[in-house]
Formats: structure tokens, sequence, C-alpha cells
């Protein structure tokens, strides 16, 4: 038995993980995948964070990450469990990294909130990024993206999963048959 891979993206601060938490536990066999995680936990010395300097190595740990997040995906599905990922996804080739990587259908969720929104949400974590990640919304803005885009600025945790499971069949994207 397969299990399914749901992948939660948006700005940094905009709930993806609080989301994809609550999304994973709604399974009856669910892991949360956050690539926050499995960056910045597993890699002990060494870490150059998306942004910082030497560019190179940032973008190599990042898409490192990324590969790591689609090989345990697919072992997770693979073994029947339902998956949920949370990653900054805001760019078509990037999803179809994560499509095609994972070689299935999988449903993709672009979680949108106003400036307002994500700040206080953000100032409310442990770790504030999303003023250093703001430049991002232009491209988040002028993406149309496939899968289901919710803007949560005026909803709760358990009112964007509501949400989110009510256009459950409308966010899968499809794996490109060549």
């Amino acid at each position: 038995m397969r299990g399914t891979v749901t992948l939660v993206s948006g700005l940094p601060g905009v709930g993806k993980t609080s989301v994809s938490r609550a999304l994973a536990a709604g399974f009856d066999r669910g892991v949360h995948l956050d690539t926050d995680v499995i960056g910045e936990q597993f890699i002990i010395t060494g870490l150059v964070l998306p942004g910082e300097e030497p560019h190179d190595d940032a973008e190599r740990q990042l898409s490192l990450r990324r590969a790591n997040l689609i090989a345990l995906a697919t072992n997770f599905a693979e073994a029947g469990f339902d998956v949920v990922i949370s990653d900054v996804v805001l760019w078509q080739q990037l999803l179809d990294t994560y499509v095609d990587g994972l070689g299935r259908d999988l449903r993709f969720i672009l979680l949108t909130a106003s400036p307002a929104a994500i700040s206080a949400r953000d100032a409310a974590r442990d770790k504030q990024v999303a003023d250093s990640w703001a430049h991002l919304r232009a491209d988040q803005d002028s993406w149309n993206s496939p899968g289901v885009r919710i803007d949560t600025t005026d909803e709760t945790l358990e009112e964007t999963v509501t949400t989110i499971r009510g256009h459950w069949s409308d966010a899968r994207v499809h794996l490109r048959r060549d």
C-alpha cells in the first residue's frame, strides 16, 4: 500500500510547519518532513544557510536537503505512510524537481498571508526570519502555481486545515509523462 505525498509551501512565517504537522496528524499513518529540520538539525558543523556566504555552498546544501526530503518522502510513502513536506517552493522548476524526484503525483498547497499577519506569526516563533525572506513575496504573487493557493490571513490553524481538506482533490499535481 502506497501512501500519499503533500507539499505545503509559502513564505517563511506563513505557517507551513504548523499546518503540515496538523495535516500529518490527521492521517492514520502520518509523517511530517520539515526542510528546516533536515537542513539545520542534521548538519552539525559546516552548515551554510540559504542567503549566507559562500552562496555556492548554501545552494548545494539546499539542493542536498531537498534530495534528502525526496528520498525520505519516497521511503515513507512506499511503506504506506502519508507524508507532508513543508518547504519554500515558489517556482515551477522547484516544484517539478519534487514531482520528478518523487516519481509520483503529489498534492501542492501554497499558503499565503498578508505581510502583517506573517510578521505577527514570525514574532511569536523561536526564530524570526520572515523579514529576511520578504523579497520572495513578488515571486509568490506572480506565480500561477498549480494545486491550491490559500490565504490564511484571517484563518486559525484549524480553519486552514479544514480549508485544505475541502480542496484536497484540487491540490493534485500530476507527474509529467514524457
